[in-house]
């Protein structure tokens, strides 16, 4: 298993796996998590645009010829009240169910770590979803600690 820096060339193989992180997510909360059709199409771009952008984290985990796993995140502005300026922030993270349980998502968490410390982010920040216990459990062991809980109402 190699993990290395995602490329543009990487991008189409991801995109399958970015249809099934954000049907999961939708599945868990519609509210939440309502994506426009076509989610792949609107996602190839934003992704070609962080393999190029060395303010941003893009890894893929590759096993012979196959993508089995990405991660990605950014490096976000803090509103200006905050002693804190910029933090990282992941995105997504996802593992192809036959390939979980061997440490990919873990070894990604802790490269994408390295990486914003590369880069001089000072915090690094995600969500993960209500029903995500298994997200939570691994992040925890990564260092990551819950901050704040967010809550939604639906005005319809």
């Amino acid at each position: 298993m190699t993990i290395r820096p995602a490329t543009a060339d990487d991008v189409p193989q991801v995109l399958p796996m970015v249809e099934k992180i954000c049907a999961l997510h939708e599945s868990w909360d519609a509210a939440k998590y309502g994506f426009l059709p076509d989610i792949a199409s609107m996602y190839r771009g934003w992704l070609t645009s962080r393999a190029n952008d060395d303010r941003s984290v893009f890894l893929v985990a590759q096993r012979e010829d196959r993508i089995v796993a990405f991660l990605v995140g950014t490096v976000e502005r803090e509103i200006p009240i905050y002693r804190l300026r910029e933090f990282g922030f992941i995105h997504d993270l996802w593992v192809e169910p036959e390939y979980r349980n061997e440490g990919i998502a873990r070894q990604m968490t802790m490269l994408a770590i390295e990486q914003f410390r590369a880069m001089g982010v000072k915090q690094i920040r995600l969500d993960t979803a209500a029903k995500n216990d298994a997200a939570r459990g691994l992040f925890g062991s990564c260092g990551f600690r819950i901050s704040t809980s967010e809550m939604l109402l639906e005005l319809v």
